[in-house]
């Protein structure tokens, strides 16, 4: 059989590749057959008969929508409809950042600024749907934090359940997805930015803070508490490169 020809153009733009214009008729025909994650997908023969591509084509599809997070290559079982995650955003978020750090930390900024205005955005959510066993539960980490600051130690993962906590209480799949996206972004690119211990008990203090808020059910303390709380690490990042900047030593 003969691969699929490029599409004709589209409104003045450029005619797809063959690649991405095969990766779209098989998500269409995931579309069209209401297959759902975790769904298996036909065998290779079968897609080729489908939708009328050739064996090569197919398998670059794949490999593409693989990385994507849309297709599951489970080798010597199939492929697979995928759990459709957020990994191939945060994989370039997270590069991104990385460069960001050696020239002006904006990706960072934008990326802290993000996550506050998200927070605080749902903070009326927050104190309308989080009951006093899932209080109970976020106090228990924003102690632990503090304890883990004054004995000079990170709190990687406490902070990350924290947060994933309060976005799971509201009951916003999307949401909880994002704020765990940013949150892998930001933890892999943090290391580069030297944060300071006193930094990392100001940051557990402003959980606390939080927990606080949301209990008091006052939206205004519990916005301020998440400005507080993004505040160590964007002075962080301004700091270090004002310290970059030509002349800044001056």
């Amino acid at each position: 059989m003969s691969d699929v020809p490029p599409v004709a153009p589209r409104n003045g733009l450029p005619p797809r590749s063959r690649n991405n214009d095969v990766i779209e008729r098989i998500k269409t025909y995931i579309l069209d057959k209401q297959l759902r994650p975790g769904d298996l997908l036909p065998t290779e023969n079968e897609l080729i008969a489908a939708i009328g591509a050739s064996r090569t084509s197919i398998r670059e599809a794949i490999k593409s929508l693989s990385a994507l997070d849309i297709v599951e290559v489970r080798h010597g079982h199939g492929s697979y409809v995928g759990r459709m995650s957020m990994n191939a955003l945060v994989e370039s978020l997270a590069f991104r950042g990385l460069l960001s750090t050696g020239t002006d930390g904006k990706v960072m900024t934008d990326l802290v600024n993000i996550r506050q205005m998200l927070e605080q955005g749902l903070s009326p959510l927050m104190i309308e749907t989080l009951n006093d066993v899932e209080l109970a539960n976020l106090r228990e980490l924003a102690v632990r934090m503090r304890r883990l600051a004054m004995e000079g130690q990170p709190y990687v993962e406490e902070d990350r359940a924290f947060h994933i906590r309060l976005m799971n209480a509201i009951g916003n799949d999307l949401v909880t997805q994002l704020t765990e996206a940013f949150w892998q972004v930001q933890a892999r690119v943090a290391p580069t930015l030297k944060v300071e211990e006193a930094d990392w008990l100001r940051t557990a203090e402003a959980h606390e803070a939080i927990v606080d808020a949301i209990g008091a059910k006052d939206v205004d303390s519990l916005r301020e508490a998440f400005a507080t709380h993004y505040d160590p690490i964007r002075r962080t990042i301004a700091a270090l490169f004002a310290d970059q900047t030509p002349g800044s030593a001056e």
